[in-house]
């Protein structure tokens, strides 16, 4: 991927001078390339000379995309659950979480946050050769349904995984309240409701794009109201799963075992398990089916649909005013988005 605006990427030198102290100077680096789709880090397949491979994850200032102010109001500096989720805490936080419920993730190899040999954080981590599930779906639907299975059984442990507070894991777990509910220091637990958190978000994303999108400010008010009925009429919870919040099939790598690999963690958080099934869906269309669950509250999955198509507009509009690469990729999310949201509310 060639930088944008003048930002400037890693070369096979500087991350040849980071492998060396982890793996020695016996395995050598052949060669370095930069992964395509990230927004918020760089990520690397490092080629050694003697045929293996490892993975990079690079957090810094060049390789994130978003801007300052990620438009998620309180929640995208602080502890929120859609706060942005870029650094080592939240990768590392989310391995050692998903590793202890059971689920596949890319082997930590070695990570370093001090920024004491370079101005940003960085991770090496097992290198999944066997390409992503999207791929797979698209080439092998039907041998691909076996790894959708183990995927669904995945789910299933992680949803077994519970908090009574939502947020991040980061947060979560090194908050006043531990994921099984025990409080910390006397000090009592900050418990918000979901629905709540994600009306006031997509309230926000409604504003922001009906300032851009004339479509979407033709239906402004009447969308606003769909919003409040619906998060009005959900019942509280108590507890909440363990989510992945953005899994896609392309961020499920499948491994030689074609056991499904979980990747882009950093978002990983306790939050309704509404949500991970309403972004499946989006997702994965016609192949969720083989991931539907029972027991999941339509209310909410209605509420959470409008909610994520309205900050499937508003996000790529926020990734078009800076270089964001694939300018195209994003004006197409907008315009599909914008499409599904007007059609939701046509149904209604």
């Amino acid at each position: 991927m060639t930088p944008a605006r003048g930002r400037s990427f890693l070369g096979r030198g500087e991350i040849a001078e980071l492998a060396e102290p982890v793996f020695g100077r016996g395995r050598r680096v052949a060669e370095a390339q930069r992964l395509r789709g990230g927004s918020k880090k760089g990520v690397y397949r490092v080629l050694f000379e003697d045929g293996s491979s490892a993975v990079l994850y690079v957090w810094s200032a060049e390789e994130d995309y978003w801007p300052a102010t990620s438009g998620d109001s309180a929640a995208s500096s602080g502890e929120g659950p859609f706060s942005h989720a870029s650094g080592l805490r939240f990768f590392e936080t989310s391995v050692a979480c998903l590793e202890r419920a059971g689920v596949r993730v890319p082997r930590l190899r070695f990570a370093d946050g001090t920024r004491s040999r370079r101005p940003y954080d960085f991770a090496f981590a097992e290198d999944v050769r066997g390409g992503t599930l999207e791929e797979r779906l698209t080439d092998d639907p039907l041998g691909a349904r076996a790894v959708l299975a183990r995927l669904g059984e995945a789910l299933e442990l992680m949803r077994r995984r519970t908090s009574p507070r939502i947020g991040k894991v980061a947060d979560v777990l090194d908050g006043p309240e531990t994921a099984e509910g025990g409080s910390r220091a006397g000090r009592p637990p900050r418990i918000r409701q979901a629905q709540a958190v994600v009306l006031d978000r997509a309230l926000r994303h409604l504003d922001e794009a009906a300032a851009r999108v004339g479509s979407i400010a033709e239906v402004r008010e009447q969308c606003r109201a769909v919003l409040e009925e619906l998060a009005e009429g959900i019942e509280p919870r108590t507890r909440h799963g363990l989510i992945h919040g953005e899994l896609g099939p392309d961020h499920v790598l499948v491994d030689d075992r074609d056991e499904p690999v979980l990747i882009d963690i950093e978002g990983t958080m306790f939050f309704d398990v509404e949500w991970e099934h309403v972004f499946l869906r989006i997702r994965f269309g016609e192949h969720y089916e083989d991931l539907r669950v029972d027991g999941l509250d339509e209310r909410r999955m209605e509420l959470y649909r409008l909610a994520q198509h309205l900050s499937l507009v508003a996000g790529p509009l926020r990734l078009l005013d800076g270089d964001f690469p694939d300018r195209r990729f994003m004006e197409g999310l907008v315009a599909h988005h914008t499409g599904v949201t007007l059609e939701l509310l046509r149904s209604r």
